[in-house]
C-alpha cells in the first residue's frame, strides 16, 4: 500500500489547507500512525479538537470518515456486526416444507446477504479510503475494549459462522479520550499516542483568525487572552476551543471591537454552560486579562 504522506511539513500544511491549525507534534503523530500503519489514541480535555483531527484528516485526504460515537453500554452488535434475524426468519419460513438438508439452509441464512455490518466492520471491508474514529472509547466498559483489540491488532474480524475477514485497505484509525477513566494496557499497546491540550494564545488567536475570517487580528487577539485567563481558573467545565470561536463569531456579529467587562459578561455564557462557572469567572472578570 503506498503511503498516504511525504513528510511531516506535508501532514501540517495539509491540515491547515481544510483550517485545522496542527504543530509539529500532531503532524507528526499522524505521519508515523500512517506509515507504522498503527492507530492513534488522541487524549486530551473536552473541546481541543480531538475529534476535529480525525475528521480534518478524512477531508484533507478526500476519504469516507466512519464514525463509532461509544457510549455505555455499547456492544458488539452495535460495534461490529449483527445477523439480520427478521430476514432469517423469513426465509427460514419460506422455505418451510421444501425437502431441504438444515445444514444447506444454515449455510444460506448465514451469509452475506444477512449480515448487518456496523462502523467496525465497516471499515474492515471498504474498497474506498476510510479513516475509522472510535469516539470517547473511555465511555465504553473495560470488556468492551476487547471487541478493538483484534482490529487494532490485525486490522481484521472473526466473525464464527463466516470466518476471518481481513482488511481490503488499512484504514486510518482515530480514538479519542477525555480521560474518563483509565484505559487499558492491551489497548494502549496497539496504539500511537497522541495528547491534545488547548492551544497557547498564538496558536488559539491563529485558531480563531482561521475560523472567523471577518474578525479583526486585534479583536482575536482579546478572545484568546480572555479565554485564556478564564481557563485559568478552577471551572467544572472550561471553555473550548469551539466555544472560543462561537464567542468570537458572537462579537463580530454585535459589531463589538473590544471586549470591556461589560460585554464579557453579556456574552459570557457562549464560553461557559454552568451557571456556577459563570459567576465565578464573573467575579474575576475585572482582572482577566485582556479584558478593560
Amino acid at each position: 500500500m503506498s503511503n498516504r504522506f511525504t513528510d511531516v511539513a506535508s501532514v501540517k500544511n495539509d491540515l491547515a489547507s481544510v483550517d485545522y491549525l496542527s504543530d509539529e507534534g500532531i503532524a507528526g503523530v499522524v505521519y508515523l500512525a500512517d506509515r507504522l500503519e498503527k492507530p492513534i489514541l488522541v487524549e486530551g480535555p473536552a473541546g481541543t479538537g480531538k475529534t476535529e483531527l480525525a475528521k480534518s484528516v478524512a477531508k484533507m485526504l478526500g476519504a469516507r470518515l466512519i464514525r463509532l460515537q461509544c457510549y455505555e453500554g455499547l456492544d458488539e452488535s452495535k460495534a461490529l456486526y449483527e445477523w439480520n434475524y427478521k430476514k432469517q426468519l423469513l426465509r427460514i419460513q419460506a422455505e418451510r416444507g421444501e425437502s431441504q438438508d438444515w445444514d444447506d439452509i444454515n449455510d444460506d441464512i448465514f451469509s452475506d446477504d444477512f449480515l448487518l455490518t456496523r462502523p467496525l466492520l465497516e471499515a474492515i471491508r471498504a474498497d474506498d479510503p476510510v479513516v475509522l474514529l472510535i469516539d470517547e472509547v473511555d465511555r465504553v466498559e473495560v470488556e468492551t475494549e476487547a471487541l478493538l483489540l483484534e482490529i487494532l491488532s490485525d486490522y481484521q474480524v472473526s466473525i464464527p459462522e463466516l470466518g476471518t475477514i481481513e482488511a481490503k485497505q488499512i484504514p486510518l484509525v482515530f480514538l479519542t479520550s477525555n480521560n474518563t477513566r483509565e484505559l487499558s494496557e492491551a489497548l494502549k499497546r496497539r496504539c500511537l499516542y497522541l495528547h491534545v491540550d488547548y492551544p497557547d494564545i498564538d496558536r488559539e488567536k491563529e485558531i480563531v483568525l482561521t475560523r472567523v475570517p471577518d474578525i479583526t487580528e486585534n479583536l482575536a487577539d482579546q478572545v484568546a487572552r480572555v479565554v485564556r485567563s478564564i481557563r485559568q481558573i478552577e471551572l467544572k467545565k472550561a471553555p473550548s476551543v469551539s466555544e472560543t470561536i462561537d464567542w468570537a463569531r458572537t462579537l463580530v456579529l454585535l459589531g463589538v471591537e473590544k471586549i470591556d467587562e461589560q460585554t464579557a459578561a453579556e456574552t459570557i455564557n457562549i464560553l461557559l454552560k454552568y451557571q456556577s462557572d459563570i459567576n465565578k469567572t464573573l467575579k474575576d472578570l475585572g482582572s482577566a486579562d485582556g479584558v478593560s
